[in-house]
């Protein structure tokens, strides 16, 4: 029997040796093998008095000690969208509202009682004493009615950079940033440790530097104003030099998809909607752009769109009284009307000079334009839409028999159907623009025509706009040439006002700004416009922008020293300060720049 249990013990010795061997084994193992913090830790880490480093990487943090009587809200977010690599922390802890009741009860006491002391005294009243004594009312009162809470308040920031001289830069920029707003911040002189560990991810305050602050106070640091303009859907507009984040937006998100560029000869105003053209269009959006300066057709010929030319010498024509091909019955009983008011504009301009004309001539003109529309067999009623529609010279043949000032206005209209613009306007149209791209080049047109050229071909896109709703974005370049007179400004202030109806984008561009927005109806057309981007401007024209934009004094500053492609982009209540990149293939098809090193 002894020996047989001898034989157990033996085996049991064995087996927990095994045991213990496999134990061992396993143990290496799990000692090879690399854990989540093996490959997040630092390869070493330094602490010193006034900077610690974490590998390569130098780091400091400093804390806010200080605050002016009052925040404005949002005072952080220039700390928060900063170009550089930071850290920051926040740490809020609420106060027993009894207590700090009880303690402003006594700090009123106190403050009142050396007021008397002053003023037994003979002293000179002290204002400093005075405003403490009522916002420590304020505040009490403000408690105890519920309207406000209490709170300590910690704020620390830890700045990294690749060295000690990059490091001080960095801090003293922050520094600056605080110091013109009155806030004071302090390193964290031998507490380097601690402050960066109140800074990591840990919710461990170590520093605990704090300052009392109610309700209203705290609510002026809320953290989330990064000014990031980044959506799922949309096409890229450039860098976000905030955070170098990317700027992906949809205009037709908006409440309008309208826009309007600003900036100088040579900022890259044209660059910029070229590129967002071609970027549109990738994703099914057609494009027609009204081109007074021949600087589309590159882009156009590349995308195989119609290139349309205009010029007393083509045989391009565009018939003004041409009527839209209406589906929406409501909207086609209409047409007729509408489209004799949007003609009483172009006349006033072709025939008025810009100063319109008489009342006399208006009812003339109105009522030679029914009479024409209705020898041609066109009436209110939308079946009679279908007809061929009258011409200029139509128009002419009646105000030549009219009474009145039917033959003086004849007179005038003469240069437009028989006389040195006679062709282009006065026939019947032949053009198609059927096409994912189509631009109307002007260039070539005498400076006289250009406006009432701009108006018809508006007018044009407006009627094939209405008839078939697609997604469009329509660019009118030169835009101010619009602005000069009262009737071509109306009608692309109510372009812009309409346009959203019929999923129309508006993209206004100019460089003369002064022009464009001393005009009612320029400050109206920005005023429905949800997207604005304004690219480097002269001096003049920065005080003008700045007052319609409600722009800060640092970027009032920046407005006139943008590099070329850099600008401030608007997008409804948002904006940021922006880049405009392309890529080399992009950039070939669409700049101007003979002297690129894309230029083929």
């Amino acid at each position: 029997m002894a020996k047989k249990q001898q034989q157990l013990s033996a085996a049991d010795v064995a087996a927990q040796s095994q045991l213990q061997e496999e134990f061992e084994v396993q143990k290496a193992f799990e000692a090879g093998i690399t854990t989540l913090r093996d490959l997040i830790s630092p390869s070493s880490i330094e602490i010193h008095s006034d900077y610690f480093r974490l590998g390569t990487k130098y780091g400091r943090t400093i804390y806010v000690y200080g605050y002016p009587r009052s925040l404005i809200t949002g005072w952080l977010s220039s700390v928060i969208n900063i170009d550089e690599v930071l850290d920051i922390s926040m740490y809020i802890y609420p106060v027993d509202t009894g207590v700090i009741m009880k303690n402003l009860t006594k700090k009123v006491t106190q403050l009142e009682a050396s007021m008397s002391i002053n003023q037994e005294k003979g002293k000179v009243r002290d204002p400093e004493l005075e405003a403490a004594i009522s916002d420590a009312e304020e505040l009490r009162d403000q408690l105890q009615v519920g309207a406000e809470k209490f709170f300590r308040y910690g704020l620390y920031i830890t700045v990294y950079a690749d060295s000690l001289d990059e490091l001080q830069f960095v801090q003293h920029k922050i520094e600056n940033i605080f110091g013109q707003q009155m806030v004071f911040s302090k390193v964290a002189s031998s507490q380097q440790e601690q402050g960066m560990n109140s800074t990591m991810p840990q919710c461990s305050d170590q520093l605990q530097i704090r300052r009392n602050m109610n309700t209203g106070a705290i609510s002026t640091s809320f953290p989330f104003t990064s000014a990031d303009l980044t959506q799922e859907k949309g096409i890229l507009y450039g860098i976000n030099m905030h955070n170098n984040g990317l700027v992906i937006f949809d205009r037709f998100t908006l409440e309008n998809a309208n826009m309007v560029v600003f900036a100088k000869s040579g900022a890259g105003k044209s660059f910029t909607v070229k590129l967002e053209a071609l970027r549109s269009m990738m994703i099914g959006t057609e494009v027609l752009i009204i081109d007074p300066e021949n600087e589309y057709q590159k882009l156009c010929d590349a995308v195989g769109g119609a290139y349309i030319r205009l010029s007393l010498n083509s045989d391009v024509r565009i018939n003004p009284f041409d009527l839209p091909k209406i589906l929406d019955p409501e909207d086609a009983n209409d047409a007729l009307r509408t489209n004799i008011t949007t003609l009483h504009g172009l006349f006033r301009l072709m025939l008025g000079g810009g100063q319109g004309l008489s009342p006399t001539e208006e009812a003339t003109l109105d009522q030679a334009l029914i009479d024409t529309y209705a020898r041609a067999g066109i009436t209110n009623d939308p079946l009679t839409h279908n007809s061929t529609p009258p011409t200029m010279m139509n128009l002419f043949d009646t105000l030549l028999h009219m009474d009145n000032a039917g033959p003086s206005l004849a007179q005038r209209l003469r240069k437009y159907t028989t006389g040195t613009f006679a062709g282009i306007f006065s026939q019947q149209s032949n053009i198609d623009i059927n096409n994912q791209m189509v631009v109307f080049n002007i260039r070539d047109l005498e400076d006289e025509l250009r406006p009432i050229a701009m108006y018809i071909v508006l007018s044009h896109i407006w009627s094939i706009v209405r008839a078939q709703q697609k997604r469009r974005l329509l660019l009118v370049d030169e835009a101010w040439q619009l602005m000069q007179f009262e009737d071509s400004a109306n009608f692309l202030f109510s372009l812009a006002k309409r346009a959203r109806k019929y999923n129309l984008g508006l993209t206004t561009i100019t460089q003369d700004v002064e022009d464009f927005m001393s005009s009612k109806m320029g400050r109206a057309i920005v005023a429905n416009s949800s997207m604005q981007l304004l690219l480097k401007q002269s001096v003049s024209a920065v005080d003008v922008l700045s007052d319609v934009f409600k722009l800060t004094d640092e970027e009032r500053k920046r407005l006139s020293n943008f590099p070329v492609g850099q600008g401030l982009f608007f997008a409804g209540q948002n904006h940021v300060h922006i880049q405009i990149i392309a890529s080399e293939r992009e950039e070939e098809l669409i700049t101007t720049n003979p002297n690129s090193p894309n230029v083929r």
